[in-house]
């Protein structure tokens, strides 16, 4: 079984572009923006699209690492997870737009584990999810607001996402 690559880098760049601007275009010009990403490849795209960000409008956000390890529904079933480093910027969360990071969205779960998590380090103004790919199959009413590759797959299938930093490549692929 072969995995079939469905983004390359450039449709990676491509993707991470387009949701800074749509960050910024539903900021309105108010408020902090705050993007934490959710280790491992969701803290990496977080850094990429806050670089991009302040590419575009400099000194209006920071990034950060949100470990959801211990708030996992499925603790019992694998308990053994390591957990990642969270890094919250120095000036906090609190009435910040923070943007939750990840790389794929699939069941939802991951994500409300970083809701529950996020609780923990304040209070943000507003909450909005970026994905780099949505793949369906929700099994929590979770959606994104950022979404860069709408990718419908079978269960069946599993969706990598490779980034330059951690893996030598940036692409995605999907493999039966």
């Amino acid at each position: 079984m072969v995995a079939r690559t469905v983004l390359h880098d450039a449709d990676i760049t491509r993707a991470l572009r387009r949701i800074a601007h749509e960050v910024l275009e539903s900021r309105r010009g108010d408020g902090r923006l705050v993007f934490l990403g959710i280790p491992t490849r969701g803290a990496t795209l977080a850094d990429r699209i806050q670089r991009i960000v302040e590419e575009i409008e400099p000194g209006v956000s920071t990034a950060g690492a949100l470990d959801i390890t211990l708030y996992r529904d499925d603790l019992a079933r694998t308990p053994t997870r390591t957990p990642a480093p969270t890094r919250i910027p120095a000036d906090g969360i609190d009435d910040a737009i923070v943007v939750l990071v990840d790389d794929v969205l699939y069941s939802g779960r991951t994500i409300r584990a970083a809701l529950d998590a996020l609780v923990d380090h304040g209070r943000p103004r507003v909450v909005r999810l970026a994905v780099l790919v949505d793949r369906g199959h929700r099994e929590l009413p979770i959606r994104a607001d950022f979404v860069g590759k709408n990718l419908p797959s079978a269960t069946s299938e599993r969706v990598s996402v490779h980034l330059v930093e951690i893996d030598g490549v940036d692409e995605v692929t999907i493999k039966p």
